[in-house]
């Protein structure tokens, strides 16, 4: 997998991370939320997330 240097991610444990750095391989992710009106940072999600079964 090729590293997608546009998308910077911190989630060793996601299917698509990137493993030697810290940059995810999809061309593209999908972003979400959890919240009926989100107002933080921590409102939102990775709605491309898999995880990686070890």
């Amino acid at each position: 997998m090729v590293k997608n240097e546009s998308i910077g991610c911190t989630i060793n444990n996601c299917k698509f991370h990137a493993q030697a750095e810290n940059y995810c391989t999809l061309n593209q992710i999908m972003v979400g939320t959890h919240e009926e009106n989100p107002t933080e940072k921590e409102c939102t999600d990775c709605d491309s997330f898999e995880y990686k079964a070890e």
